[in-house]
């Protein structure tokens, strides 16, 4: 598979583009590969050769790319114009169906971005709490903004350890001080939690956390573990915030909080909300939403709710609730099939593998870990150096999969797709 092209054009990237990449994620994986065109499952490199994609733009594409019913609507609503600077009527119209299928959606506000969304919504939660300390968990990822983007010392490679490690910044350039208002702890512990709430609860005005940890391996939350956090912020006077920006609208209609039977006080959301357009919200309680409608919180944004977004939203939503949630149906068959599918090959070969997530999102490891359940269990037992191989050589076999594990499913696989690339995987492993 010749890539000429693409290590050419990567090269010329170097010189124009900081960073030369698109994605910290992209940057730790296989060589990049450039799109000219895409339809449905399916990229082309400039140099001509076809994937089956399983990144999906990083999850927003849940149609697939460059879905017709969607670009047809944004174009057609797009002759009314493009931004307003006010409310205009397909605004309203996916408000209240937003309204009626997410379960914490009593009022709803958009952005353009997840990591706006996440923004808004700390605070929001401070403003109602009127306390400043976040509390947030090793391995989960809530945007780039100075106010939250702290991740676990790298050091920290072992079971165990500080009940509050310590947290560095994610970047240079982070504000100084604002390590300050964050208390990072490890996932899945319920009594770290409310140990620490018990020591803290005066100052604690939100907890943060993705409902699933798409981010480290697609980890569920053990039973009980997130109706145990929402009884600890109603005891507490804590603002309890799901991060849904990948899970909002692809792991179910009315995303992880309806999949799981756990309401937040917020949510956010972005990716698979337009399909691949630009827009995220945050939904939550008309008490908490309120203080942005008074003028007490504010929040701006040029482009927030702009026509095409919007029209896009609308049009998403429409086709995922339609017939009784056929496309969901669709993807979850689809995932279970891969997975399934990833298991029997790792039993085939004797290699050691952990295949776990909800099915339209999930995550492959090598691992000779029984069971990966947090960050700390992730960083000490996975084997991130085979898992780069099998990266690369999927890609060699025109399979484009995410460098961290995790995949998306949209419903524009087939069954043939799932086959090829089964059979991709199992010549790979094989020879891993």
């Amino acid at each position: 598979m010749s890539v000429e092209k693409s290590k050419k054009l990567f090269e010329q990237s170097k010189k124009s583009l900081a960073g030369g990449v698109s994605s910290a994620a992209r940057a730790k994986g296989p060589f990049p590969i450039f799109f000219e065109k895409g339809k449905g499952p399916y990229l082309y490199d400039v140099d001509g050769n076809k994937y089956i994609d399983y990144y999906l733009g990083s999850g927003p594409d849940i149609f697939g790319h460059a879905p017709d019913f969607l670009n047809d609507a944004v174009i057609k609503d797009m002759q009314k114009g493009q931004v307003f600077g006010a409310q205009h009527p397909s605004e309203i119209t996916i408000s209240e169906k937003i309204q009626s299928i997410v379960p914490c959606a009593e009022l709803v506000r958009y952005a353009s971005s997840g990591t706006e969304a996440v923004q808004l919504a700390i605070r929001v939660a401070r403003a109602y709490t009127k306390k400043n300390k976040i509390i947030k968990f090793e391995g989960h990822y809530h945007g780039w903004m100075d106010s939250i983007g702290y991740i676990p010392n790298p050091s920290l490679n072992q079971p165990g350890g500080d009940e509050s490690p310590p947290a560095v910044p994610i970047s240079e350039g982070i504000a100084k001080g604002t390590e300050e208002e964050i208390i990072l702890l490890p996932w899945n512990n319920i009594e770290i939690l409310k140990e620490c709430i018990k020591k803290n609860a005066d100052n604690i005005g939100v907890i943060i956390t993705e409902a699933i940890l798409c981010n480290t391996n697609t980890i569920m939350p053990k039973p009980g573990y997130l109706e145990e956090m929402r009884e600890l912020c109603n005891d507490n006077n804590i603002v309890l915030i799901f991060d849904e920006v990948i899970t909002g609208f692809r792991v179910a209609l009315g995303g992880a909080q309806e999949l799981l039977g756990v309401t937040p006080d917020l949510a956010t959301f972005a990716k698979a909300m337009a399909g691949g357009y630009p827009i995220s919200m945050v939904a939550g309680k008309k008490e908490i939403m309120s203080l942005i409608g008074d003028g007490s919180v504010f929040h701006g944004g040029t482009l927030n709710s702009n026509v095409m977004s919007v029209s896009a939203t609308e049009a998403a939503l429409n086709k995922l609730s339609a017939n009784d949630g056929a496309v969901y149906k669709h993807i979850y068959e689809l995932s279970n099939e891969l997975m399934e599918g990833f298991r029997k090959i790792s039993i085939k070969y004797e290699v050691p593998m952990i295949i776990q997530g909800p099915g339209p999102t999930f995550s492959v490891s090598f691992t000779d870990a029984e069971e990966i359940t947090d960050y700390r269990s992730h960083i000490q037992n996975i084997d991130s150096s085979k898992y780069k191989k099998y990266c690369e050589k999927m890609l060699e076999n025109g399979v484009h999969i995410w460098p961290d594990g995790r995949y998306y499913v949209s419903s524009e696989h087939t069954k043939e797709d799932i086959l090829k690339t089964l059979e991709a995987a199992d010549k790979v492993i094989g020879s891993l």
